[in-house]
C-alpha cells in the first residue's frame, strides 16, 4: 500500500487511517461531522496527494486533449482550469479530471487517485497517434507531486500570508505558479467542498516545509487537518460527482448531468464517443442522475434501490448521507424517465420499506 509525503503527519495527529485507492489515507481525525463543519465555517486541510498528475506537452498537446476529453480545451488560456471527462469509447466514462493550461504546448491533467493507472494506460494507447511518446511528451508525475487542498471561507486569507502574489482576487477555476513560503507551487482555485479555498501542488521533497507553513499560517483561523470522510459529505452537499459512485464506465456524461462539459463544435472537432453522445443528446436520455431529499426518516446509502409508488424499481442510489450542515438525509441516484423531473416523488427501499423522497435541484447546501 502506498503512502503520501504527509502520512507521518496524519499518524502523529492520531488520524484513523484506512486503505483508499491503494493508499494509506486519513478518513477522520476528530469526527466527520465536526471536521465537516470546520471546513464550512473556517479552514481545513485535506491531503489529496493520492490524486494523479499527468503532463501533456508539445505542439500536438491540444489536439490530443481535444480528442480524449469531452470538453473543448481550445477555450483555455494560460492559468485557466477546465473540468471534463474521458469518454471510454463505449458510451461511458473512463474518469473525470481537470485540465490546467500552463502555456500553448504544456498542460497538466489531474485525475482521480483510484483511476490513475487506468487513465495512464488509456492515454498511452492513444498518444502515439498524435506523435506523443509516453514517458516523454506524455509523462506521469503522480509519484513525484504532493497536494494539499486548503478549504473553507478563511483558507485564502490564511494562504495569502505565505506569498507576495495576490491570491485573494483569483477567480474560480484559475491557477498561478508562485512561491508559497519560498516553495515553488501551483496554486489553484477549483474546490470540491463548496466552501471556498485552494489546492497547492508541490514536489514531494517540499512536503514537510509546505505542511508546516500552511498550518502556521492558518493557526489564527483555527486550521485543522481533515479526513476523507468529511470531504465526501462536503462534496455530496454540493451535488458533485464521485467517480466509482455517481459516474463510471457504464454512465454517459449526459446521463450524469455533465452535458455542460460535453461540447460539440467545429473548433473541437471529433472526439471519443462524439457521435454516440451527439445522438444521445438529440434523442434524450432514458435515465438521469438526480439529487434527492429523503422525506421519511432514514439514511440513503450507495446501492439502495429506488422505486415508484407501486414498488417497481426505477433506479438506484449512488451516494447518500445525513447532511451535517442541514441535518437532513440527502442523496443522488440514477432514475428512469420521467422520474428525473424536479419535485418528482420517488421512494428509496431500505430493508423492505419504501421511504418517500423528492427530486430536488443541486446543490443541496446553499450559503
Amino acid at each position: 500500500m502506498k503512502t503520501t509525503a504527509f502520512t507521518d503527519k496524519h499518524i502523529a495527529l492520531g488520524a484513523k487511517m484506512v486503505p483508499f485507492a491503494g493508499f494509506n489515507m486519513p478518513v477522520e481525525y476528530f469526527g466527520i461531522n465536526a471536521e465537516h463543519q470546520t471546513v464550512r465555517d473556517g479552514v481545513g486541510v485535506f491531503d489529496v496527494s493520492h490524486m494523479g498528475e499527468i503532463w501533456v506537452k508539445g505542439p500536438n498537446a491540444l489536439k490530443f486533449i481535444q480528442y480524449v476529453s469531452s470538453n473543448d480545451a481550445s477555450v483555455l488560456y494560460d492559468g485557466k482550469v477546465q473540468y471534463a471527462c474521458f469518454p471510454n469509447g463505449k458510451g461511458g466514462i473512463v474518469d473525470d479530471f481537470l485540465t490546467y493550461k500552463i502555456d500553448e504546448v504544456t498542460y497538466l491533467l489531474v485525475v482521480n487517485a483510484a483511476n490513475t493507472d487506468k487513465d495512464w494506460n488509456h492515454l498511452c494507447a492513444i498518444a502515439p497517434g498524435f506523435g506523443l511518446t509516453p514517458g516523454k511528451e506524455l509523462y506521469n508525475a503522480s509519484d513525484e507531486i504532493c497536494q494539499l487542498a486548503v478549504q473553507g471561507p478563511k483558507a485564502i486569507e490564511a494562504m495569502q500570508k505565505l506569498t507576495d502574489v495576490d491570491v485573494m482576487s483569483m477567480e474560480y477555476y484559475t491557477f498561478k505558479k508562485l512561491k508559497l513560503a519560498g516553495i515553488d507551487v501551483i496554486f489553484s482555485i477549483t474546490g470540491y467542498t463548496g466552501a471556498g479555498g485552494c489546492e497547492i501542488y508541490a514536489a514531494n521533497e517540499d512536503a514537510t516545509a509546505l505542511w508546516n507553513a500552511v498550518f502556521e499560517a492558518g493557526e489564527e483561523f483555527g486550521i485543522k487537518a481533515i479526513g476523507l470522510g468529511a470531504r465526501d459529505t462536503l462534496r455530496l452537499e454540493m451535488g458533485f460527482c464521485l467517480y466509482g459512485n455517481d459516474i463510471d464506465d457504464t454512465t454517459s456524461p449526459l446521463e450524469a448531468g455533465l452535458g455542460w462539459v460535453t461540447k460539440f463544435n467545429d473548433v473541437k472537432g471529433d472526439f471519443i464517443d462524439c457521435e454516440f453522445l451527439r445522438k444521445q443528446k438529440a434523442e434524450g436520455v432514458t435515465r438521469k442522475l438526480v439529487a434527492f431529499e429523503l422525506i421519511d426518516r432514514g439514511v440513503p446509502r450507495h446501492g439502495y434501490e429506488v422505486c415508484d409508488a407501486q414498488g417497481a424499481v426505477i433506479g438506484h442510489v449512488t451516494s447518500g448521507t445525513m447532511s451535517p450542515s442541514m441535518r437532513k438525509p440527502i442523496g443522488m441516484a440514477y432514475v428512469n424517465a420521467p422520474f428525473f423531473k424536479i419535485d418528482s416523488e420517488i421512494f428509496v427501499k431500505v430493508r423492505d420499506r419504501l421511504l418517500k423522497a423528492k427530486v430536488v435541484k443541486a446543490p443541496f447546501y446553499k450559503k
